[in-house]
């Protein structure tokens, strides 16, 4: 069972933005997720000869986001519009 007390919360963005100032922010998050699973499979395949299957999936979703998101900026930006955007990362401890 979850203990809430293990559980703590980072605002990591929270604002109003530019389409260009979301662009830059959000894909350059996506980006560095992206790589991040990218190194995890490489590092998968040398070691033990085999893809990471949830880095995989993990992937491929991220570049769905990322399109989706590319999309919604494009949007705000034809209709003149700014991006409000919050973000929070929880972090829970949990044991082994």
């Amino acid at each position: 069972m979850k203990n809430e007390a293990d559980t703590r919360s980072y605002r990591l963005i929270n604002g109003v933005f530019y389409p260009e100032e979301a662009n830059q922010l959000l894909m350059t998050l996506i980006e560095d997720k992206i790589s991040f699973h990218q190194r995890n499979n490489w590092s998968r395949r040398e070691r033990f000869g085999e893809t990471d299957p949830a880095s995989a999936r993990r992937i491929s979703e991220l570049r769905q986001t990322k399109g989706d998101m590319a999309a919604l900026i494009a949007e705000a930006a034809a209709a003149g519009m700014k991006l409000t955007i919050s973000g929070n990362i929880e972090i829970t401890l949990t044991p082994e």
